[in-house]
Order: C-alpha cells, then structure tokens, then sequence
C-alpha cells in the first residue's frame, strides 16, 4: 500500500506525558499500520502541552509540538483529537472546547467521565461531534468495545472486575512475598506502579470511577460513583492474607456490579475470591473483567490495566474506529447519559445487599468471648459459617485473632453487628471485614 498516494486524515495530541508520548510513538513510528487500519494515511499534525522542554523518549518534527491549544482548535483540517490531559480541570474546559470546534475526542481520563460524563456527552451530541473512551477503563483491555459492541445481544448480568493495578500489584506482593502493606507500597512506588501519593488506587476510588462507567455502558444505571460502596485495602495485615490462604481463597480488590430484581448492586471492595479461578489467578498489575451475559454466559478478559503502551494501543484503537466512521455510529446508537434515554436502572442501597463476609477480630483470650460475639451476630440474624482461632504461645488474657466466615447477610445487618462488637470490653479496635465471593 502507497501511503503517501493515498488521502489523509489529519489529527492532533492535546496532552504529551506517559499515555501521550506512547499515541505519539505508534502514530509516527507506524503509518503504514495505520492507513491499512484507516483506509488512508493518518497525519500527525500537531501536538500541545504546557511543557515544551521534558523529554519524552520519543522524537518529534520542529514546529509540531506547542503550548498553544488555538493551533489545534483553529485548525479545521484536524478532524480528530487524542485528549490525554489528566484530572478534571483543565480537562473539562479543553474537552468542551475542542467539541464546540468540532473536533472528535478521543480520551483516556475516567475520573473526567465519571464525573462530568452527562455534560461531555451532551456538548458532542449539540455539536455532532463524537467522545471514544476506551482507554479509560482497564488500560489495553477493550472492555467498552467488547460491552458496548460486541455483547450488544446480551442483557449483562453481572460484571466482576479488578480494575485497579496498583492494588493488584500491591496485593500480589503481601501474598507471594509475605511483606505487610506499607513495603509493598514502597515497592509498587519504587517500580511506577503507584504516585507518591496512591491514596485514589488503594482506597478504592479509581476502580469506583471506572465501575461507574461500566455501570453506565452494561445497565444504563447513571450512579455518582462517590455512591458506590467502597473500601480500600489498607487495613489488610499479612495475618488476612495467611487466613484467606488457610481458608482456600486468595485476596484481591474487586469491583462488582450485578443486576437483581430488587436493582444493581455496586460496590468495590477487598474480596476473598476462591482459588483456582480466573479472577484469582490475575498477578501482579494486570486487570481482569468476568462479565456474564444471558445469551453468551461467561466471558473473561484479562491484561495490563494500565502502562504506556497497553493503553495507547487502546487510545490508537479508539482513534481508527473515529476515522474509520466506527465512533459516530455507536456513539449515536448507544447515546450514553442522555436524558431522553430510557429510564436507569435504580441502583440498591448498599445495606440490602447481601453477601458472605470475612471478619477477624482481635478479642481478648478468655472464655466466654466466643459466645458473646455469636451472640451479636444471631441478634442480627447472622449465621457463623465457621470460626478459626489458633492455639498461641501467649499467656492466656492475651489478644488474640478470632475469624468468622459468615452466611450470606445484608451489609447493614453486619454494620449494625460490627457496632454492637465494638462496644465489648472484649474486642480490641482493628477489626477487618472483606467480602466473599465463592
């Protein structure tokens, strides 16, 4: 094939970090990839960022990168822009610009979408113009294509996902290397796989914006993904992971949504998954999706969540199904967070929603203790699927750890019962509660 015979299409980057430079290297170094792909060639014409001098591991042609974003949004051959600016402002503001430029937009920021995904939608539809997100979620894993496209003939049924990395990673190391949290965050920090400050992957918060997404695009459902139920994973000790272990599970930070008659639940959460499955078997900073649909049954999808390269390949993807004419398509069919769109599905108070539980206590080593806690828990009409407690060198009075598998209870029934548990003389502040999903 003739690239340079053929038609072109022109195209910009519009933030030059990680995700940037590696769109930037497939644009430059494949061009022959990409016209078989497109149809004709795709030319980079220009790229913006505030800095002009950091080097990016990727060379660029003088002139082609700027800070000024009007040489992007007065440009009326570049049909198509990649957006890789991160956070929610400046984002929404350039984002909304180059859609009223009419400009397609191609984005990786799912904290953009999870919060201001309504009015982004809206501003493309008014100007005819089209948003492709599918590197938002899960990095290289085309998770939105696969849901949005290609289960299009299913009713989901359930989506069960580890959507964050860092955790992943975090939690592979206090497994397989028996390290406590704050040394496999180091080593997560040391490595790239977390910030400085991993606050937004460890407390659940990443994977709650992205289940919020996947809520949107499976179930119609539109949650404030602050609605979801979550909890992080920095309260989990190498003690849970030896139990979980004992126990013949193994840990990992799951983000769930699954479709009842009462409504969809929604929760992200520190989960004891059985050994021996797929979504047990995900190391290190892979992500994983186990979606089931009514027609297909299930379906398992599984790679890097995140990295330069995976989710540029995702980005670069979004980028020839737009040129291609793919985008304009789904986006009008599907017409995510529109308001005339039929009514969402509501979503469940997260204390109806039952479910097994993982508990262990610290309580003093004594009799009696056992039974007062049971005691609680039969109140609130939760049964004991079974309880371990290990013999200790410790002189008898000591603290010792209690662990309960519980049978399925609603989540607020267990809150109400964990309250009651904290006012006993005999149980010490720290309990840890993890989900179970068998």
């Amino acid at each position: 094939m003739a690239v340079e015979r053929m038609e072109t299409a022109k195209v910009a980057v519009v933030g030059f970090g990680t995700i940037g430079s590696g769109a930037v290297k497939l644009l430059l170094e494949q061009p022959e990839r990409l016209a078989r792909a497109v149809g004709r060639k795709v030319e980079l014409v220009q790229i913006v960022d505030p800095d002009l001098a950091r080097p990016r591991g990727v060379d660029v042609p003088k002139g082609m990168l700027t800070d000024d974003l009007r040489r992007v949004l007065d440009n009326r051959e570049i049909t198509t822009v990649i957006k890789l600016i991160g956070g929610l402002e400046p984002a929404r503001t350039v984002m909304l610009k180059l859609l009223e430029s009419g400009k397609n937009v191609i984005t990786a920021n799912k904290a953009l979408l999870a919060e201001h995904g309504a009015e982004l939608f809206a501003k493309a539809r008014k100007a005819g113009r089209s948003i492709a997100f599918e590197a938002a979620v899960a990095g290289g894993i085309p998770i939105i294509a696969a849901i949005g496209q290609s289960l299009a003939a299913n009713r989901i049924e359930s989506i069960h996902a580890i959507l964050n990395g860092t955790s992943n990673f975090i939690l592979t190391r206090m497994e397989e290397q028996g390290t406590n949290y704050a040394s496999a965050v180091a080593e997560a920090q040391r490595l790239g796989y977390a910030e400085a400050n991993p606050a937004m992957d460890v407390d659940g918060t990443d994977a709650a914006q992205k289940l919020a997404i996947l809520a949107h695009l499976a179930f119609g459902a539109r949650p404030n993904w602050r609605a979801i139920h979550r909890v992080g994973i920095d309260a989990i000790e190498p003690a849970d992971i030896r139990f979980a272990n004992e126990l013949g599970y193994t840990i990992k930070l799951l983000a769930v949504a699954e479709l009842t008659n009462q409504g969809l639940e929604l929760h992200v959460s520190p989960t004891l998954v059985r050994r021996h499955t797929p979504l047990a078997g995900v190391r290190e900073a892979f992500n994983a999706i186990h979606v089931v649909g009514d027609a297909v049954g299930r379906v398992f999808f599984h790679g890097l969540g995140a990295g330069q390269m995976p989710t540029a390949s995702a980005v670069i993807a979004d980028l020839i199904d737009t040129l291609v004419g793919r985008t304009a398509i789904t986006f009008k069919t599907l017409a995510l967070w529109a308001e005339d769109r039929n009514a969402p599905v509501p979503v469940r108070d997260s204390a109806e929603v039952r479910g097994r539980f993982y508990l262990r206590l610290k309580v003093e080593d004594r009799p009696g203790v056992l039974a007062e806690i049971s005691g609680i828990l039969g109140r609130h009409n939760i049964s004991i699927a079974s309880v371990i407690q290990h013999e200790t060198d410790e002189p008898a009075g000591g603290v010792v750890p209690l662990v309960i598998m519980t049978h399925a209870a609603p989540e607020g029934a267990l809150d109400a019962a964990l309250g009651a548990m904290g006012r006993l003389p005999c149980v010490r502040p720290g309990t840890v509660r993890l989900r179970v999903r068998d």
